[in-house]
C-alpha cells in the first residue's frame, strides 16, 4: 500500500483561510470545504496571530536567511535571569554537599572513638551525669 504524502498548502492558501476564520466562518465547514483538519486552521490561526503572515511558511523548506531571522539574537532578560538563578542553586548544591561530605566523616570518627572506649577497661568517652 502506497503512503500519502501530505498535503503542502502555500502561504497564500493559508492566509485567505486565517482571514476567513477571523472574519467570523465557521471553522468546521470551511475545513470540510477546504479539506484540511480544522487543528491545522488554528495553529495557521496561532502562528498568523504570533508572528504575522511572514510566520505562515510555504511549501518547501524556508531559505537560510529567513531560518536565521527567525531565531533569537540574545537571550531575553527573563531567560538571563533563570540562568543566573539556576547557577546560584547548583552552587549552593556544591556548598551543601560539602557540608554534608564533612559531617559525614566527623560522625565516622565519632563512632570510631566510641567503639574504642566501649571496650572493658577503656576509659569513658564522657563523664558520668552522676556526681
Amino acid at each position: 500500500m502506497l503512503k500519502k504524502r501530505p498535503r503542502a498548502f502555500s502561504r497564500a492558501f493559508k492566509l485567505a483561510a486565517v482571514y476567513r476564520m477571523m472574519a467570523g466562518e465557521d471553522v468546521s465547514a470551511l475545513a470540510r470545504e477546504l479539506r484540511v483538519l480544522r487543528k491545522d486552521l488554528y495553529q495557521w490561526r496561532a502562528r498568523f496571530r504570533a508572528g504575522g503572515p511572514e510566520a505562515l511558511r510555504g511549501r518547501g523548506r524556508p531559505p537560510k536567511s529567513a531560518a536565521l531571522l527567525t531565531r533569537p539574537a540574545e537571550p531575553s532578560g527573563e531567560l538571563e535571569a533563570a540562568r543566573k538563578r539556576i547557577a546560584e542553586l547548583e552552587r549552593k548544591i556544591g556548598q551543601q554537599q560539602l557540608d554534608l561530605d564533612f559531617f559525614r566523616q566527623a560522625l565516622r570518627r565519632v563512632g570510631e572513638a566510641r567503639r574504642r572506649n566501649a571496650e572493658p577497661g577503656a576509659p569513658r568517652s564522657t563523664r558520668s551525669s552522676k556526681r
